[in-house]
C-alpha cells in the first residue's frame, strides 16, 4: 500500500499484504445463546466463537449479538479452558487477559447496540498442547449459555450464460442455476444483472429468460436464498451484448500458445442465433505448417447452441528445429463474418526437448490472455484481481497497481523468450506508457519546479489523528541533485515514472481530473501515518479540482495549510518501476540470443529512462543528509542526500493552474529491505542498453548495487530470513530514535519499517519478491555477496518448507522478530548473533510460491544445490497437481479480516464532503459507509451475513493478476533453465 503528498508537504506511501495478517480463516466453531434468567432480564445475548488454528497459533471471530434492552457499552468475558492459550493482540475492542479469564471492552464506535443488532470482534492467540473453545461467555456480568449451531447458507452456481457469452441486441438471455441448501430449503433464486433483480425462479429447475437485453457488457449471477434468510452469490460471469445483427463467427482467444509437441484451444460460437443449422469450419490460412487443426475442423451449430461455445484444437507438431513458428487459423460459416486466431508454436527444442513446464506455462498464459477470464479491462489494463470483492493494498479488486503492470511485462517476456514473438511486451510496455505513467497533460506544471527548493516540509505522525499535518516552511530542506540533469538528459521538466494505483473501471467515480466519466482514473488512498490501515483509508483523486470531498476537495484532510489550490500529485512504487527495468534486463538478453535484439530495443531504452527518473528513490524525503537525528539537521547539498537504497516511494505534483505556478519533488527515508533490487541496479550501471542518460546514473547505480548487497547483510538474522529496514526520518518526523538502536551509514534500524498494521515485514512474500532478486543477480553474475546472502537464506527457508507426497505443501507466513542486528561496519561486518526470527504459521499462498519457487530455481542452477532445485520442482508440481483452476491456480481463503469492513475512518471533527456518488464523508463514517457501492457486488451478501454475525467468514478463490504470473514465469523460468 501507499501513500502519496499533498502539494509541497508530502506523506508516506504505504502498501502491504494482507496474507502478512494472521487473521486467515476460520471455522464454524462454539456458539453460546442467552439462558433465560430473572435476574438478567435487561442483558440477553447471543455470542458465537470460531477459530482458525495452525500449530501453535489461532485467530478467533467472535460475534456478540444483543437480545435484550438497548446496550450503551458492553464488555465481553470468557475463561480460556487451559492455561496455555494466551492472548497476543486484539481488534475492535480493548482486550486484556489475566489468568485464563479474557475481557473485551467496546470501543467508542461500536459501544451502542440496540435490541438485535451485532457486532463482531476478533483476536490472534497462541496456545500448546490443545485449543478448546471457551464454554462459556458474559456480556456486562451476564452469562450466555447454550448452544446454538451456526447456519448454513446455500451453494448457488450459474450454469448458464457462461463467462465470455455473446448475444445480439435486443437479446434474450437464458439464465440457468443450480442451487441446494446443506440444512433446509432454497426459497428462491434471484437472477442479477449487477445488483439488480431481474428475474426470479421459486422451484428448481431454476430458469428465467432476460429478454429485449440492450448492447452492453454485463455481469450476471445468481443468488439463492433459503428457508432462513441466509442467501450466498454465485460467481459473476461477463457476457457481451453487442448492437449489431450482423451474422459473425465468435473465436476467442484471439492469439494462443501452443506448446511443441503439444495442442491448445479456441473456442467458437455464433454472435446469433440462426434460422437453420450452420457448419463452421476451421483452417490455418497462413503460416507455418507445423501448427494445425488436430480437431474441431468443422462444427455444427443449431437454433439451439449457437451461443454454445465449441472447441477447435491446434497442435503443433514436434520438429527438430529451434525456432517458434505463427499461424493464422480462419473460421467461416456461410452468410456469416469470419472470425481469425493467431497461434504461436512455443519451441522446445532450444531447451533440451520436449518439456513439461514450459508446456504449463503456455496453459497459464492462455487463461491469463483469455478475455473470458477477466484479467483485463476493455482497455487492455491489467486488473489487481479477476475478483471485485478484495479489500488488501488496493481496496477494490478491479483497481490496479503498477506492481501489476510490471507483472504484465515478467508474462509477455517469458512468452518473447519461449515463442520468440516480442510485439506483445512491446504492447505491455505502451499500455504502461499510456494508462499508468502520467503524460504531460497530467503533470502540466513541471515546468515550474526548482531543484533547489523541492518541497516543504510537513511531518508524518503515528496517530491518525494528528492529522491533517501543517506545512511548515521553517524545516530546512536540501537541494535535488538530479532535477536538472534529467531535465538535461530527457529535455523535459516531466517525470517518467508509474503512479502506482490507478481506478481502472472509475468504480469510484472520480474520472479523469474530476470529468466523472473517463477511465482509466489516478487515484490514492493511504496518506495518514504508518496506523492508517486499508480498513481507515479515504480514497482521493490525483487530479483535485475541489469537485468532490469538500471544499478544498480532499486536500485539508492530509494537510493544514492557510489555502489550497487545485493541483495533480501522483506517488511511484519504486519496486515496481524496478521490477519493469529487471524484466526489460531479459527482454533484451533473450531477444538478443534469438537474433531480435532490435525488436526489444525502442522498449529497453525507455526501462533505462524509467531507471533514470527512478533514482529519486534513493534520496531522504526531503533530500536532508544521512543520519538526521531532528528537524534542524543539515540540508543536503548533493548527493549527501542519498541512501542508495530503494525506499518506500517517490513523489511529485504541483497546480493545476498555470499562472499558479510551482510544483515539487521528493524521495522517501524509510527504507524496507523488501524493495530492494540489486538486479534492477546491476542491469542499469552495467548492461549498455539499460545504461540512463542522466550524466550521473550509471556512478549512482553502481554504488547502489554494492549498498543493497550491504543492506541484506546487515539485516540477515542469525536463521537467514532478513529483517526489516531503516529510516533516515524517525517516526517519520526526524526524530531521535532511540541510542539503543544499530545503525547502517547513518540511518537507524526499524524492524517494522514504513508501517505497523500489521508490522511491515511479517509476511514471507517480501522475502521471496526481494530474495527473488537476489538470486537473479546470482544467476546473471555470480556475484558473491549475493551468493553468501542466498546460501544461508535458502537453508532456512527449504528447512521450513513442506511437500507432501501428494503434492500439497506449506510454506512460511507470518515471521516474529526478536532483537536486532549490529551496527554496520563495511570492513568488518557483525555476526547479528542476536537478531532472530521465527515462523508463526504457515501458508499455501500460489502466488508467494510461485516467487518463492523462482527464488529456488535461479539459485540452483547457478549452484548445483540439489535441495533447493527439488524443492522448487515440488512446489511447480503440486501447485500444478492441486491448485488449477478455469481461470489459472487458486487457494480457498477465508477473509476474517472482513471484520473490520465497519471500521471507523478517522474525519477531522466539523469536516463534512461527499464521494461522486453522494456517500456523505463526516466523522461518523466507515470504510462501507464511504463505498457503499460494494453493496451491490455479487459477493456482498456473504460478507453481509458474516459481519452481522449470521454467517461464518466469506472464503474465495481470489485470482490476483501479480500471483497468476508469478506461478506462469516460475514454470516458464524452471523449464529453460531444467529442461
Amino acid at each position: 500500500m501507499y501513500r502519496f503528498p499533498i502539494k509541497a508537504g508530502a506523506l508516506p506511501r504505504l502498501r502491504r499484504r494482507v496474507a502478512a495478517l494472521a487473521l486467515i480463516s476460520l471455522a464454524a466453531g462454539t456458539t453460546t445463546a442467552l439462558a433465560a434468567s430473572p435476574a438478567a432480564a435487561a442483558v440477553s445475548c447471543d455470542v458465537t466463537y470460531s477459530t482458525n488454528d495452525w500449530q501453535g497459533g489461532f485467530t478467533a471471530s467472535v460475534s456478540i449479538k444483543n437480545l435484550g434492552d438497548p446496550l450503551t457499552g458492553w464488555t465481553l468475558g470468557f475463561d480460556f479452558p487451559t492455561t496455555t492459550q494466551k492472548l497476543v493482540q486484539g481488534w475492535s475492542a480493548t482486550w486484556a487477559q489475566s489468568g485464563q479469564s479474557v475481557t473485551a471492552k467496546n470501543l467508542a464506535w461500536n459501544g451502542n447496540l440496540a435490541t438485535g443488532a451485532s457486532t463482531s470482534v476478533g483476536f490472534n492467540g497462541n496456545w500448546s498442547g490443545t485449543n478448546p473453545k471457551p464454554t462459556s461467555f458474559t456480556v456486562n456480568g451476564t452469562v450466555c449459555g447454550g448452544t446454538t449451531p451456526v447456519n448454513q447458507p446455500p451453494t448457488a452456481t450459474l450454469t448458464a450464460p457462461t463467462a465470455g457469452a455473446t448475444f445480439t441486441a435486443p437479446a434474450t438471455v437464458e439464465f440457468t442455476a443450480n442451487a441446494s441448501d446443506p440444512d433446509g430449503t432454497v426459497s428462491k433464486v434471484e437472477f442479477l444483472n449487477g445488483s439488480t433483480v431481474v428475474g426470479t425462479d421459486t422451484t428448481a429447475p431454476y430458469t428465467y429468460n432476460w429478454t429485449n437485453v440492450a448492447a452492453g457488457s454485463y455481469s450476471v449471477s445468481a443468488r439463492a436464498t433459503d428457508d432462513k434468510g441466509l442467501a450466498t452469490t454465485s460467481a459473476p460471469a461477463g457476457i457481451t451484448v453487442s448492437g449489431t445483427s450482423t451474422a459473425a463467427v465468435v473465436v476467442t482467444p484471439a492469439t494462443l500458445a501452443v506448446a511443441e509437441g503439444g495442442n491448445a484451444d479456441l473456442s467458437v460460437k455464433l454472435s446469433k442465433a440462426p434460422a437453420s443449422n450452420v457448419t463452421v469450419t476451421t483452417a490455418r490460412t497462413s503460416g507455418d505448417s507445423d501448427l494445425t487443426v488436430s480437431s474441431g475442423a468443422s462444427l455444427t451449430f443449431t437454433t439451439a447452441n449457437w451461443n454454445t461455445a465449441q472447441t477447435v484444437r491446434i497442435a503443433a507438431a514436434e520438429d527438430s528445429d529451434e525456432t517458434s513458428g505463427s499461424a493464422e487459423f480462419t473460421s467461416t460459416a456461410t452468410g456469416h463474418t469470419a472470425a481469425k486466431a493467431t497461434a504461436t508454436e512455443v519451441d522446445n527444442d532450444s531447451t533440451g526437448g520436449d518439456n513439461e513446464y514450459i508446456k504449463r506455462f503456455t496453459t497459464m498464459y492462455n487463461k491469463l490472455k483469455d478475455p473470458a477470464n477477466g484479467y483485463f479491462s476493455p482497455q487492455g489494463v491489467p486488473y489487481h484481481s479477476v475478483e471485485t470483492f478484495l479489500v488488501e493494498a488496493p481496496d477494490h479488486g478491479h483497481e490496479t497497481t503498477s506492481e501489476a503492470y510490471s507483472y504484465y511485462l515478467w508474462l509477455e517476456a517469458a512468452y518473447g523468450k519461449v515463442t520468440g514473438d516480442w510485439t506483445k511486451f512491446n504492447e505491455a510496455w505502451a499500455s504502461m506508457e499510456k494508462y499508468i505513467i502520467p503524460a504531460t497533460a497530467d503533470q502540466p506544471t513541471n515546468s515550474f519546479y526548482n531543484p533547489a527548493k523541492p518541497a516543504t516540509y510537513a511531518g508524518e505522525w503515528d496517530d491518525i489523528k494528528q492529522y491533517p499535518s501543517k506545512l511548515d516552511g521553517g524545516v530546512s530542506v536540501g537541494v535535488d541533485p538530479i532535477g536538472n540533469e534529467l531535465k538535461t538528459a530527457y529535455g523535459t521538466s516531466d517525470v517518467y515514472g508509474m503512479h502506482w494505483l490507478l481506478d481502472v473501471d472509475n468504480t469510484y467515480g472520480f474520472g479523469r481530473c474530476g470529468d466523472g466519466t473517463t477511465k482509466p482514473v489516478y487515484i490514492n488512498t493511504y496518506q495518514r501515518g504508518p496506523e492508517e490501515s486499508v480498513f481507515e483509508t479515504i480514497p482521493q483523486p490525483s487530479c483535485d479540482t475541489f469537485k468532490h470531498g469538500g471544499p478544498n476537495g480532499f486536500l485539508d484532510l492530509f494537510t493544514g495549510d492557510s489555502s489550497y489550490a487545485k493541483q495533480w500529485k501522483y506517488t511511484n512504487a519504486p519496486d515496481a518501476d524496478a521490477r519493469a527495468v529487471q524484466v526489460a534486463y531479459w527482454a533484451h538478453t533473450w531477444a538478443k540470443e534469438q537474433g531480435k535484439e532490435a525488436q526489444v530495443s525502442a522498449t529497453v531504452s525507455k526501462a533505462a529512462k524509467m531507471g533514470d527518473y527512478l533514482r529519486y528513490s534513493l534520496f531522504d524525503k526531503y533530500f536532508k543528509k544521512q543520519g538526521c537525528t531532528s528537524t534542524s539537521c543539515p540540508a543536503g547539498t548533493g548527493k549527501d542526500s542519498a541512501s542508495y537504497l530503494l525506499s518506500w516511494y517517490y513523489a511529485w505534483g504541483g497546480a493545476l493552474d498555470t499562472s499558479a505556478g510551482w510544483a515539487w519533488r521528493i524521495g522517501s527515508s524509510h527504507n524496507h529491505s523488501g524493495y530492494q533490487n540489486p538486479m534492477a541496479a546491476w542491469a542499469l550501471s552495467s548492461v549498455d542498453a539499460l545504461k540512463p542518460k542522466g550524466a550521473t546514473a550509471v556512478q549512482d547505480w553502481t554504488t547502489s548495487t554494492k549498498r543493497q548487497l550491504e543492506f541484506y547483510r546487515w539485516l540477515q538474522s542469525t536463521e537467514g530470513a532478513i529483517a526489516g529496514g531503516a529510516t533516515n526520518s524517525w517516526q517519520g518526523h526526524y526524530a531521535a530514535p532511540p541510542s539503543t538502536l544499530p545503525t547502517f551509514y547513518g540511518m537507524a534500524y526499524d524492524w517494522q519499517p514504513v508501517y505497523h498494521d500489521p508490522p511491515s515485514n511479517q509476511w514471507f512474500g517480501f522475502q521471496a519478491w526481494s530474495m527473488e532478486r537476489v538470486a537473479e543477480l546470482y544467476y546473471a553474475t555470480g556475484n558473491a555477496d549475493a551468493k553468501a546472502v542466498l546460501d544461508k537464506w535458502v537453508k532456512w527457508a527449504t528447512d521450513n518448507t513442506t511437500i507432501n507426497a501428494d503434492g500439497t505443501y506449506q510454506i512460511p507466513s507470518t515471521l516474529v522478530w526478536t532483537g536486532q542486528p549490529d551496527t554496520w561496519n563495511p570492513t568488518s561486518p557483525g555476526s547479528n548473533a542476536g537478531l532472530h526470527v521465527s515462523i508463526r504459521d504457515y501458508t499455501t499462498d500460489v502466488g508467494v510460491a510461485g516467487s518463492y519457487a523462482k527464488v529456488l530455481t535461479y539459485y540452483a542452477a547457478k549452484s548445483g544445490n540439489a535441495v533447493a532445485k527439488n524443492v522448487a520442482k515440488g512446489l511447480l508440481d503440486g501447485l500444478w497437481r492441486n491448485n488449477q483452476d478455469a481461470k489459472g491456480v487458486s487457494v480457498t481463503e477465508t477473509k476474517a479480516d472482513y471484520s473490520r469492513l465497519n471500521d471507523p475512518v478517522y474525519v477531522p471533527p466539523g469536516w463534512t464532503g461527499k464521494m461522486p456518488n453522494g456517500d456523505v464523508i463526516n466523522s461518523n463514517s466507515t470504510f462501507m459507509s464511504i463505498r457503499s457501492f460494494y453493496k451491490n457486488d455479487p459477493d456482498w451478501p456473504k460478507v453481509d451475513a458474516f459481519l452481522k454475525g449470521t454467517g461464518p467468514a466469506p472464503s474465495f478463490n481470489y485470482h490476483r493478476f501479480w500471483a497468476q504470473v508469478d506461478v506462469a514465469v516460475a514454470l516458464a523460468e524452471y523449464g529453460r533453465l531444467f529442461p
